[in-house]
């Protein structure tokens, strides 16, 4: 098996590989000469693409051994390969997104987006394997751009003053925060990172307040949980904020 997925990042998948992706999906394991006929396509384009997929862990080999001659081989998806060619998942999470927003016990809310948050904090950990064991707060970071570009996040790190500062330009999952609960997301969002990075961070500037980027810095760099940074951001990074963020429109 050519990888997992808690080992590898895999960036967004080629039309023509989903194809080769989707003649996979019926979980059986199949030769380069069934690939080509049901793609259409010459063996050399099959395996190229089969390289691709090996190496960003979407398909594993298995050497087929028959008699003195030469060992074939044949594919099937691994689990990050099904997750990849299964249906859009969009409507599912927004469904659900929603559904716990909804949830009158606070409580219970809560719990379940501080479980979310953890959930994915710790993958994204995962994915970055030995890059997030050690290093500094700024190296863990720089490590968590290149897990975050290989789920199509864009963000990037910079230095305020002597400190990291971990920038997204753009809101990470738009389709999830309307105009009542983004501030939920943005919460949500915090701690996920503080998960990830095995450092507590605070969201001290966000677009939502005309901030042409949301920054996230260590919390400390902000005198401590509930602080307010010196840019006049938010303060509060003790967990996701289930009501919606009321004390995070606070200033």
């Amino acid at each position: 098996m050519s990888g997992s997925a808690t080992e590898t990042v895999v960036t967004d998948v080629r039309s023509v590989d989903r194809e080769l992706l989707e003649a996979l999906r019926g979980g059986e394991a199949i030769g380069i000469h069934e690939l080509t006929e049901r793609l259409g396509v010459t063996a050399t384009a099959v395996r190229q693409r089969i390289e691709r997929m090996l190496e960003g862990g979407l398909v594993e080999r298995e050497k087929v051994v028959a008699g003195r001659g030469r060992p074939t081989y044949t594919y099937r998806l691994t689990l990050l390969g099904h997750r990849r060619a299964g249906a859009d998942h969009a409507e599912l999470a927004d469904a659900m997104w929603h559904e716990i927003l909804s949830i009158e016990d606070a409580e219970l809310r809560k719990s379940l987006l501080d479980g979310i948050a953890r959930r994915i904090g710790r993958r994204y950990r995962d994915q970055g394997g030995q890059r997030f064991e050690h290093g500094t707060l700024e190296d863990r970071m720089h490590s968590l751009t290149q897990v975050l570009a290989g789920h199509r996040i864009a963000a990037d790190v910079v230095l305020g003053g002597s400190l990291p500062v971990l920038g997204f330009r753009a809101c990470p999952h738009p389709d999830l925060a309307s105009e009542a609960d983004r501030r939920a997301m943005c919460h949500l969002e915090e701690q996920m990172l503080s998960e990830a990075l095995g450092s507590e961070v605070h969201l001290q500037s966000c677009r939502l307040d005309g901030d042409h980027c949301c920054h996230f810095v260590a919390t400390d760099a902000v005198g401590g949980a509930g602080g307010v940074g010196e840019s006049g951001g938010v303060g509060g990074a003790g967990g996701v904020d289930s009501s919606g963020g009321a004390d995070a429109a606070e200033e």
